[in-house]
C-alpha cells in the first residue's frame, strides 16, 4: 500500500483481515517494515497488521534533510490516519519505539495503546558547538554509535555494488558484535535478512542528525503517555542497550497505564535474538490480551 505524507510517499505492507482492529508497526533507524515480519502470523490473528516504511527506508520516499522526530511522528500519524483509518495500537523498536511514545504525549487519540522496544527515552546530551540540543550526542559510550558510523559510511557503498541480499546477509552472518560473537551467533536468521535488506534500501543520511547530535528528543520529559504502555528495556550493562530503567521506571510512574520490564542478558536488538525474541513475543502478547483486548473484539 502506498499513502501520502505531503510529498513524500510511503510505503505500507498490510495483512490480515481488513475488518480486524489494526495494528502499527514501527521500525527503527537503519530498519524497515521487514523486521516485524517474524510476528505477524501471531498478530493477524486478532489484528490488521500495518508494517510503515518510514521516510527514507525500505520501499519509502527519501527525504534528505527531513530526518527529525517530528518528521517520523507525522509519518505514523498519516498511516494511521490513511491505511489504518481508525485509532490503533502501535508497536515500536527503538526509532519506532520513541515515535510510538511521543504519539501517547501528543496523538492519543490516535493510539489505544502501544509497546515500546528499548526506546530511546530521554537522550537529551550536551549540544555540540553550533548545534541545537538533541539526543546524537548522549549515545557516546554506547556501541551503537559507532555502528551508526560505520553504516553512515558503507551502506551508500554497498548499495551502488549491486550486492545481494543473500550475499550481504552472509558477510553480516560472520561479521562481530560488540557484544562479543558473530551477528550469526546471536540473531534468528530472519533477523539478519531483514537487516542486510535494511541496509541495501536506506538513504544512509537518516543517520546525520544523530550522529551531529542535532536531533531533538521525542519526548516531553514531564509529560504523561496517555495511551496504555509497555516499555521493553534491553539489559543496561549491554554496550547497545538504549533504553534507560531509570527513565522507563518515571514514566510509569507519571502515566496512568504504563508498565516497564527489563529483559536481563537482552541487547538493543531484542526481537532478532535467539536469546530474547520468545521472551519479548510473550511480553507484547501478554500485554495486548490484558490491556488491548478492547482493539480485537
Amino acid at each position: 500500500m502506498k499513502i501520502r505524507n505531503g510529498s513524500i510517499e510511503l510505503h505500507v505492507a498490510d495483512d490480515g483481515d481488513p475488518a480486524a482492529p489494526p495494528i502499527l508497526l514501527l521500525h527503527g533507524i537503519t530498519s524497515f517494515g521487514g523486521t516485524w515480519d517474524w510476528i505477524v502470523p501471531d498478530l493477524v490473528e486478532r489484528f490488521r497488521v500495518l508494517r510503515l516504511d518510514f521516510r527514507g527506508h525500505g520501499a519509502s520516499d527519501r527525504a534528505p534533510g527531513e530526518y527529525f522526530p517530528a518528521g517520523y511522528v507525522s509519518d505514523a500519524v498519516v498511516a494511521i490516519e490513511q491505511a489504518a483509518g481508525q485509532p490503533c495500537v502501535v508497536m515500536g523498536h527503538s526509532l519506532g519505539g520513541a515515535t510510538a511514545a511521543a504519539l501517547t504525549q501528543q496523538h492519543a487519540d490516535l493510539v489505544v495503546a502501544a509497546v515500546m522496544e528499548d526506546p530511546p527515552l530521554g537522550l537529551a546530551g550536551v549540544p555540540q558547538d553550533g548545534a541545537e540540543e538533541g539526543d546524537g550526542n548522549a549515545l557516546e559510550g554506547n556501541s551503537l554509535l559507532e555502528s551508526f558510523r560505520v553504516i553512515r559510511q558503507s551502506a551508500p557503498q554497498l548499495q551502488a555494488s549491486g550486492i545481494t541480499v543473500e550475499v550481504m546477509s552472509g558477510i553480516l552472518a560472520s561479521a562481530p558484535t560488540a557484544s562479543g560473537g558473530t551477528f550469526g551467533e546471536l540473531l534468528h536468521p530472519d533477523g539478519i535478512a531483514s537487516m542486510a535488506g535494511s541496509l541495501l534500501s536506506v538513504d544512509a543520511s537518516v543517520l546525520d542528525p544523530v550522529l551531529a547530535g542535532t536531533i531533538r528528543s521525542f519526548l516531553d520529559p514531564d509529560a504523561p503517555f496517555k495511551s496504555p504502555s509497555l516499555i521493553v528495556c534491553a539489559d543496561p550493562a549491554k554496550p547497545d542497550a538504549v533504553a534507560d530503567p531509570t527513565l522507563a521506571q518515571h514514566f510509569s510512574t507519571i502515566s496512568p497505564a504504563t508498565e516497564f520490564v527489563v529483559l536481563d542478558g537482552a541487547g538493543h536488538l531484542i526481537h532478532d535474538e535467539l536469546a530474547s525474541r520468545d521472551r519479548f513475543r510473550s511480553a507484547a502478547l501478554d500485554f495486548f490480551d490484558r490491556v488491548a483486548a478492547g482493539a480485537s473484539d
